[in-house]
């Protein structure tokens, strides 16, 4: 009988410690600790941008190796304030991990990222490598213009065909040429009905497409207004500036990390960000280690993405 995702993971782990870091004069984010104090310390870089940490992430660590950390990013989540776009950037977020790390004594520590946070985490570690012990990467995304056209244009709409129509049919056909373009401008209304709409639709695609086998309580996001608002606004405001940095920066400066240990977990099957990102970046880190998982999509919910990162936590903690 196969396996449940709450029987892959650990049990459920509460917080040891949290707090806020005032980051910059706008913005405050919200950092916790959870497992061993005295573990490996490990910080968790969650999606999006704009999604949040959440606390199933503490339970892909051994509690009793492991020193796991989370932060909001800005904007999203108990940061403050809330779904703000000014001084949001991609080099703001590097920044922050860095301001977390000093604020908590760390001097190295392992990165965890999936999607967005597969993204941030390489720009860290392309921007800090020698603090960085290991790389632990789910669902590359590297944010190029084609992995965005393929997602929010046109490509996975010719698989998910039912869940992009009304994505595509909430925007006017005259402006339906920049679907990314037309959300944001939507997302940034100064209208509060426009704003929540245009985030339903955006939020919606997304957790549509994220499973191999469709949630319908993943996609219940959706619902939830607050959530939607940030993801959809801080998602769309990275990519109409092409999340601030030149395209393909990732793998320009990848000579710089080819010293780290690198796992990679990617599905198959993923819709969000295909496995080419994830075969591209492993052609030019030769020694890290890819697992294509058959059986999954994108989301770091799935049990056969579990049970992988589970096992990878478990191998780079024995080897560091």
């Amino acid at each position: 009988m196969e396996m449940t995702l709450d029987e892959v993971l650990y049990p459920e782990l509460g917080i040891n410690s949290e707090g806020e870091l005032r980051v910059s004069e706008l913005h405050t984010i919200y950092w916790e600790e959870s497992g061993n104090p005295d573990g490996q310390p490990v910080i968790v870089l969650h999606g999006g941008p704009g999604g949040g940490s959440q606390p199933i992430y503490r339970r892909y660590f051994d509690p009793m190796k492991y020193r796991v950390i989370q932060f909001d990013q800005r904007g999203c989540g108990k940061s403050k304030p809330h779904a703000e776009l000014t001084d949001n950037n991609t080099m703001a977020s590097v920044s922050d991990i860095e301001k977390i790390r000093l604020h908590l004594g760390i001097s190295s520590w392992i990165v965890f990222g999936g999607s967005w946070g597969s993204t941030l985490s390489l720009i860290y570690a392309e921007t800090h490598p020698n603090v960085v012990d290991s790389l632990i990467l789910r669902g590359i995304f590297m944010c190029r213009q084609s992995e965005l056209l393929w997602f929010y244009q046109e490509g996975a709409s010719h698989i998910f065909p039912d869940a992009f129509e009304s994505y595509r049919n909430h925007i006017p056909a005259s402006e339906r040429d920049d679907l990314i373009s037309a959300y944001y401008k939507r997302l940034t209304s100064d209208d509060s009905v426009v704003r929540r709409e245009a985030a339903f639709q955006w939020t919606k695609w997304e957790m549509s497409t994220s499973k191999l086998i469709p949630d319908l309580e993943y996609i219940k996001a959706a619902d939830d207004s607050q959530f939607a608002e940030a993801f959809a606004r801080i998602e769309s405001h990275y990519f109409i500036n092409r999340i601030f940095l030149e395209e393909n920066q990732i793998l320009r400066d990848i000579h710089k990390i080819k010293q780290i240990p690198t796992w990679i977990v990617h599905g198959r099957y993923d819709v969000v960000c295909p496995v080419k990102s994830a075969w591209e970046l492993k052609n030019e880190l030769e020694d890290a280690k890819l697992i294509i998982v058959p059986d999954a999509g994108h989301s770091v919910a799935e049990v056969s993405i579990a049970k992988e990162l589970i096992r990878v936590t478990n191998t780079c903690i024995d080897i560091l």
